[in-house]
């Protein structure tokens, strides 16, 4: 009999008919995984292999929209889920109701280190967001629950394992050999998803909300792809070929496959060569290192509608342009990519939801009709979402230094600051899109004119987490446009989900929003020859620090945003959400 080794995960519902759904399993052995749902909808799929591990992504057909259903997961006939005597409610797949102006939800965060505590009745870096969330959801089935949970990153940490893991890694190397407590193959990564997704609130969680992801450097090691010199000092360790190639082949099987809709998975050729081998490792492990060395080889930015919010998550490490001279946050194809997108509705160029590259392999569309809308998306949708792990409006003094930094390293101040620069930058992580002074640009100004054009969203949001403390920032246009944008536009930052909180981290953040950390930070640009920048901001909220959630719930024209932070409820019970910010705005 076929085990259930990990999920079930829900991964999709289709705002656009309410009508289907996607499911993704592990299973323990080759087999047809169902998934049954008790309105009689349902789908089925067989499990295709890589490196000895069995999964399978269940497109689910016959929903009803605006409705909710609950499902069973089956292996060759036999009900693996629900698990028997859980202590949650059943796991749900619930649809929208397509063309009317219900509220979507989207809750968002990063850096969750998935390590259980040695103690169980204390965690040293506090509550888990996301299990502090599942709990409130399982307890109250009346709460509202996110229409999906987007996860920005580090979902997954190859560079800092828990002792557990440590243990297991004993046991198949000897860890005085490099990579040493980090993981090393796909194995290995394998044991970092169990970790993470057998906690048994998250993996309830995951099975009954919706969820996209995008990798950060955490997923591969820290500082992923931070510059060339480091890239260079990487490639010539002789583990590190088959940690970056095992690190892409988990995330395309365990996140990135989950977020491509049902239409992009037929059309992806790579998906299709897997699923019909007997074995798809070395297809996989061939895309992987091609992908890891060409940057616009593929691409693993994506496109998710949920009504009249628009959802783009942007791969801010892989899609790297590393050349000194040449830097940039994406290639070219990969930002001429996001900016279609994001103009596509907005008073931009019309063209068919589906009509972009496939994110399996390059070079390849979605079948239909250039210029063919869909309806009620062109002509402007209500709400843009940017999701990217890194923030776009970072600490002012945060934001000089990376700029300074760029410019030095770039031979501002001759070779031997840049040397200084360089060890700087791997030092001090000083790679967010400050360091790209050119991507910042341009990211920009799409915003201004995705922002400023006819029929623009009512507003723009910049989701992103990955520096550990959660704020919200809004920018000022006088100086960058006489034209200001329409939209209402917002840097909100969320993290960590579950990580420590140094007291340098604290320190250093609150000193970057403050006065003496813009005076000294003017100082580190007059140092580099960088200009001011055309573009200000003003935090609106925070800092805040702590394992945190946000969630934006969107309806017509307006947004609504509220934080919630995961502590200890001093009454006992392990762990309650506290509300730390709502706030409302509109285009």
């Amino acid at each position: 009999m076929a085990g259930l080794r990990l999920g079930p995960l829900l991964r999709q519902v289709d705002w656009e008919t309410g009508t289907g759904a996607t499911v993704w399993v592990e299973a323990d052995r080759p087999c047809e995984a169902e998934v049954r749902c008790a309105d009689g909808a349902g789908g089925t799929a067989r499990t295709w292999q890589i490196a000895g591990h069995h999964y399978a992504l269940v497109p689910v057909t016959g929903l009803r929209p605006d409705a909710e259903t609950a499902y069973r997961v089956l292996l060759d006939g036999e009900q693996v889920w629900p698990l028997p005597d859980s202590p949650f409610p059943d796991s749900t797949i619930r649809t929208p109701a397509p063309g009317t102006d219900a509220p979507v939800r989207v809750a968002f965060g990063s850096c969750r280190w998935a390590a259980p505590p040695s103690d169980a009745s204390h965690d040293p870096v506090g509550p888990d967001a996301l299990d502090t969330l599942a709990q409130a959801l399982a307890r109250a089935p009346e709460r509202p629950r996110p229409d999906v949970l987007v996860l920005l990153g580090d979902q997954v940490y190859a560079d800092e394992t828990s002792a557990e893991t440590r243990r297991w890694l004993a046991t198949r190397r000897d860890l005085s050999e490099p990579p040493g407590e980090q993981v090393a193959d796909y194995e290995e990564y394998t044991r970092l998803y169990y970790e993470s997704w057998l906690d048994p609130e998250v993996r309830w969680l995951l099975s009954t909300v919706p969820s996209c992801m995008i990798f950060d450097d955490h997923d591969v090691i820290d500082d992923w792809n931070t510059s060339e010199a480091w890239q260079r000092r990487m490639r010539a360790t002789p583990w590190w070929r088959e940690r970056i190639l095992s690190g892409l082949m988990s995330y395309w099987v365990h996140q990135h496959l989950g977020n491509l809709s049902p239409t992009e998975l037929a059309a992806d050729p790579l998906y299709a060569q897997v699923r019909t081998a007997d074995d798809g490792t070395e297809a996989l492990r061939e895309f992987a290192t091609r992908a890891d060395a060409d940057p616009s080889y593929t691409r693993w930015s994506y496109r998710r509608d949920f009504g009249r919010t628009r959802l783009l998550m942007v791969d801010t490490r892989a899609a790297r342009v590393l050349e000194e001279g040449r830097r940039a946050m994406l290639s070219e194809k990969e930002f001429a990519w996001v900016r279609e997108q994001a103009m596509e509705g907005a008073g931009g160029t019309p063209g068919h939801p589906g009509h972009q590259q496939e994110p399996g392999r390059p070079g390849q569309e979605e079948p239909g009709a250039p210029g063919q809308e869909r309806p009620g998306t062109f002509g402007g949708y209500d709400h843009l979402l940017l999701g990217t792990s890194l923030p776009w409006l970072l600490p002012h003094f945060v934001h000089d230094v990376e700029a300074w930094n760029a410019s030095v390293c770039g031979g501002r101040r001759g070779g031997r600051w840049a040397r200084i620069a360089e060890d700087l930058r791997q030092r001090g992580d000083l790679e967010h899109w400050a360091a790209f002074p050119e991507s910042f640009d341009a990211l920009t100004d799409t915003i201004a004119e995705v922002g400023g054009a006819p029929g623009a969203p009512a507003t723009i949001s910049v989701l992103s987490g990955d520096v550990h403390h959660a704020y919200v920032a809004a920018p000022d246009w006088s100086r960058w446009s006489s034209r200001p944008p329409r939209s209402q536009v917002r840097q909100l930052t969320c993290s960590p989900v579950h990580n420590s909180i140094y007291a340098s981290i604290r320190l250093g953040f609150r000193f970057g929003w403050s006065a003496a950390g813009r005076a000294l930070g003017r100082a580190f640009r007059r140092h580099g020859r960088v200009a001011g920048s055309r573009l200000t901001w003003h935090k609106t909220g925070g800092p805040w620090f702590g394992n945190q959630l946000m969630t934006l719930t969107l309806q017509g024209r307006s947004a609504h945003l509220r934080l919630d932070q995961a502590q200890s409820d001093p009454a006992g019970g392990g762990a309650r959400l506290v509300t730390a910010l709502e706030t409302d705005w509109a285009g």
